[in-house]
């Protein structure tokens, strides 16, 4: 075995997986009213952008050789229901026209879910202790055509509500955005990873999302989950997180032929740069080796923090 390792050229020839710019999409976060950028304490490296230098960033990112970002919204307007989300000129709409005004060829996908315009922080519309399904699937539809006519190029539901890509395939053909492409949360698991992302997004909740997303524990219905937004119509599949979730992306690489995405979370992320400024890893050596195991096994399209830092480095 050791005959196709001796050389760094013999080690390239027979490299199985690679991982390119083009293979990651840069998640951002975007807070209205804000004056200058918010670092986030728990994600190093990581700010909540300023909605008046979106434009600015956005050319940026464009510059570095991304091709693509995932919207999260920073919001000050709450209320019971998140009704911001839906306005035409709410937060989730300013965020993708600025971004497609500013790089029209940017693909903007817009993360579609409650959590960051309610006053409680939970992912829709509640009744008494628990999440309203099908009042919330109602929402996410208006949430999806709002993104979508301000040119949002993929709606990505990361809500967790049974029948959501169902609701927003009909709400988005309803309103003649049948071009409109749907990256499904589809595989979303109720995580202990999403803590620092929760400080990026002011997120205000109390108690836990136990009760919508997914077990840890259960392989068997976290590809049960996937495949059943595949036949509600999705155009791409999700597993959240993704680092210790490589086998549940593996499982759903040969159960279908969608083009898989897979989330590398804020505690992933942070995990790798904590232990980095520790001294204990090489931070870009562990970077690429924990894209490239989930690149490994299966995901097409991977959402990590890391994705600016390693465009401008030029590192890939």
């Amino acid at each position: 075995m050791r005959r196709l390792r001796k050389s760094e050229q013999l080690r390239s020839l027979f490299q199985e997986t690679h991982l390119s710019i083009n293979d990651l999409c840069l998640p951002i976060f975007v807070e209205e009213g804000l004056d200058d950028y918010a670092p986030i304490a728990s994600m190093p490296g990581v700010v909540r952008i300023p909605e008046k230098r979106l434009a600015y960033e956005i050319e940026r990112i464009a510059k570095a050789g991304i091709k693509s970002v995932m919207t999260f919204g920073v919001s000050h307007h709450l209320d019971e229901t998140g009704s911001d989300a839906w306005q035409d000129n709410g937060l989730v709409s300013r965020m993708s026209r600025i971004c497609k005004d500013t790089v029209p060829e940017m693909v903007v996908m817009s993360d579609t879910c409650f959590c960051e315009y309610t006053s409680h922080g939970h992912c829709g519309v509640m009744h008494g202790d628990f999440v309203d399904n099908d009042a919330t699937i109602h929402n996410l539809g208006l949430q999806a055509v709002a993104a979508a006519r301000a040119g949002a190029d993929f709606i990505a539901p990361s809500a967790a509500m049974d029948g959501q890509v169902a609701a927003i395939r009909r709400a988005l053909d309803e309103a003649g955005f049948t071009d409109t492409a749907i990256m499904s949360y589809s595989t979303k698991f109720a995580s202990a990873l999403y803590g620092p992302f929760r400080d990026a997004a002011g997120s205000c909740l109390k108690g836990d999302r136990k009760t919508y997303q997914m077990n840890p524990m259960n392989r068997r219905e976290a590809l049960h989950e996937s495949l059943i937004d595949a036949q509600e119509g999705a155009d791409a599949l999700m597993v959240k997180p993704a680092g210790a979730y490589l086998d549940i992306i593996r499982d759903l690489r040969e159960c279908t032929q969608l083009p898989i995405g897979a989330y590398q979370v804020s505690g992933e992320y942070a995990m790798i740069k904590f232990a980095a400024q520790a001294g204990a890893i090489d931070e870009t050596r562990v970077t690429l080796e924990s894209l490239g195991a989930i690149k490994r096994a299966g995901a097409d399209l991977i959402f990590t923090y890391f994705a600016l830092q390693l465009a401008e480095d030029k590192i890939l």
